[in-house]
């Protein structure tokens, strides 16, 4: 039996660990032509590359499709960035791709990425360092080529959204030898005059092209400038360094003028919108005040001294009308109480008698007579009527039974 035998899997896995351990494999560059290129209905893409001298298979995960900007084909010259590991399962090896690039911009693409690695690590496109572009800027400096595209649409955007934004040009040679040392001194120049906000650009290119914005010179000017800088380099698929360290990037020079140039005729509806609103605030507040003025005027009436003693007089008056119809009403009443007691009374008045034809007897002591006993034969009498007195002498009485005498002396 053979001893310290080792697995498939121990071996691939040992293999795996010593690709791993490589640096250099870890970050890689390769290129060559791509074969036998399928895109996988995953999202992956699984090719190889080849040469005059061999063949190396590779894939890029769907997770890493960020990094192709074109769509591979057969035949292509490409420059793969990635690293090379082995496939435990099968035991071979291949490459795995993050960022695939043509192979003409090779050689520049390595320099950009190891430029963008470098100052991203010195924190140069942190966000805690980047400057808010200013809503209303009265004076715009340009950093472009005199003459082409981009100075026009800046100019042009700049004067039909605000005529009065002052546009100060430092025209600096934006590609071929010498392009970078003049982006610098126009940064450096502009950033020395009064001016709010700075728009550094040109319009599309290749990446020759656009090269000089690449360039870490121009980067640290970027970078430095006391003013926000607007990094307006070619078109949208075009990134460069100058993109990453401004404060604010846009794809085109056309778009900085939109954004660094407030647009006049906009802001002026805009205050003639809040004019008006403030007016309807206002007019609507004012009524609003004169309600409750109108209200606290009420209220105020209402409790007003004089208004109290209106009150009370009126109360006062209403209550006098009550007590004189209390009064009317009692005199009213005893007067009818009077008029019964009267009637009475002169039902029970010997004068009313006498006047009803009857009379009322006396005896010479001024005694009334209420029986024959006490009127003797002879002796004189008087007798009361209506309008006087008669005096007569008894000459003879006569006993009669006529009931009970309603009052003495009465006949």
């Amino acid at each position: 039996m053979v001893r310290n035998a080792y697995t498939v899997g121990q071996i691939n896995a040992y293999i795996k660990n010593m690709f791993t351990q490589d640096y250099m494999l870890s970050r890689i560059y390769v290129k060559g032509e791509v074969s036998n290129c399928k895109y996988h209905t995953s999202g992956h893409i699984y090719f190889s590359l080849k040469d005059e001298s061999g063949t190396i298979a590779c894939v890029m995960f769907a997770g890493q499709r960020g990094g192709l900007a074109f769509r591979m084909s057969n035949g292509q010259q490409v420059v793969v960035f990635g690293s090379v590991n082995i496939y435990e399962r099968s035991g071979t090896y291949q490459l795995y791709a993050r960022e695939i690039r043509l192979d003409g911009e090779g050689v520049l693409f390595e320099r950009f990425q190891a430029l963008k690695r470098e100052l991203e690590e010195m924190g140069m496109f942190s966000e805690e360092y980047k400057k808010p572009v200013p809503k209303f800027a009265r004076r715009v400096g340009v950093v472009t080529a005199p003459t082409g595209a981009a100075v026009r649409d800046i100019m042009n955007i700049a004067r039909r959204r605000n005529p009065y934004v002052q546009l100060i040009l430092y025209p600096a040679q934006v590609q071929g030898e010498g392009a970078k040392e003049s982006i610098v001194r126009g940064i450096e120049r502009l950033s020395r005059e009064d001016i709010d906000v700075m728009i550094v650009g040109r319009g599309g290119g290749s990446i020759e092209d656009l090269w000089a914005f690449n360039e870490e010179e121009v980067a640290r000017a970027i970078f430095n400038c006391p003013v926000p800088v607007i990094s307006a380099v070619g078109h949208e698929t075009d990134t460069t360094i100058a993109d990453f360290v401004a404060d604010k990037r846009v794809p085109t020079p056309s778009a900085a003028a939109e954004l660094a140039v407030f647009d006049y005729r906009q802001t002026q509806e805009r205050c003639r919108q809040y004019r008006q609103r403030l007016g309807s605030l206002l007019e609507r507040n004012v009524q609003f005040t004169r309600m409750r003025l109108k209200g606290y005027e009420t209220k105020l009436g209402y409790l007003h001294p004089g208004n109290k003693l209106k009150e009370n007089r009126m109360r006062l008056a209403e209550l006098e009308d009550r007590l004189r119809g209390r009064m009317k009403e009692k005199i009213r009443t005893s007067r009818q109480r009077l008029e019964i007691y009267i009637e009475r009374i002169n039902g029970l008045s010997p004068l009313k008698k006498l006047n009803q034809g009857y009379a009322y007897v006396q005896d010479e002591s001024g005694h009334a007579l209420k029986s024959i006993r006490q009127a003797e034969e002879g002796k004189k009498l008087c007798v009361h009527v209506t309008d006087g007195v008669i005096y007569a002498r008894t000459e003879q009485v006569k006993e009669e039974h006529y009931g009970e005498a309603d009052a003495g002396g009465i006949i």
